[in-house]
């Protein structure tokens, strides 16, 4: 299965995976500039691989919990390709990437990601197999709000003062290949994804100007 993968829910980034192998990928650390290097990313990794997007199996993308602007950057970009190719489009929780990518956790355990504004993204998961399992979430707010468990992820990082010594690989933020990587296992076991609605779980900072008021 030939996977396209797509996340902007932190910094941009893009992979592409056959039976869940990573061939190409892309990443940026830079949060502000998704809609400029996405497009551009996508293209090269393509004729790396020597591809054309419409022999793709499918095309995912992380619909978050992330920041209005750059997630809804990733998310039209990925419709747009898969309207263009006429290719299945899926939607990935950004956090089950991380969670993914929590290797070696045991039990119960959660993942934070930077929310800004002195709070957390966070989900709660149990291990298992093939993936971890979502007990959880996803909720905004301070770190001091994630359940008394492991939590991994860079939100965990950040907070590591409010987190009482139980952070763990707090560098982990979300990324194309793990999320590639959750789609391929659910669907080859036979599973359903998500649609590609984005969890904002904030309204955007931008407001549209009301009324001029009258002058008196």
């Amino acid at each position: 299965m030939m996977i396209l993968a797509i996340d902007t829910s932190a910094a941009a980034s893009a992979a592409l995976t056959r039976d869940g192998e990573v061939l190409e990928r892309f990443a940026s650390t830079d949060t502000r500039s998704h809609a400029e290097v996405l497009a551009p990313a996508v293209q090269e990794l393509l004729a790396r691989a020597g591809l054309p997007g419409t022999d793709l199996d499918a095309l995912v993308v992380g619909v978050g919990p992330g920041p209005f602007t750059g997630l809804r950057a990733g998310i039209a970009t990925a419709r747009m390709l898969a309207f263009v190719w006429d290719v299945p489009l899926h939607g990935v929780m950004s956090l089950d990437a991380v969670a993914l990518e929590a290797g070696h956790a045991e039990g119960e355990f959660a993942v934070a990601t930077d929310a800004r504004r002195k709070e957390v993204y966070w989900a709660r998961y149990r291990a298992a197999s093939p993936s971890p399992e979502l007990l959880d979430g996803p909720h905004v707010g301070p770190a001091e709000n994630v359940p008394d468990v492991p939590v991994y992820g860079r939100g965990a990082g950040l907070y590591a003062d409010r987190l009482a010594g139980r952070v763990h690989a707090g560098e982990l933020t979300p990324d194309a290949a793990a999320l590639s990587a959750v789609a391929y296992r659910t669907l080859s076991g036979g599973g359903a994804l998500r649609d590609t609605t984005p969890l904002y779980l904030r309204e955007s900072d931008a407001k549209v100007p009301g009324p001029r008021k009258k002058a008196l």
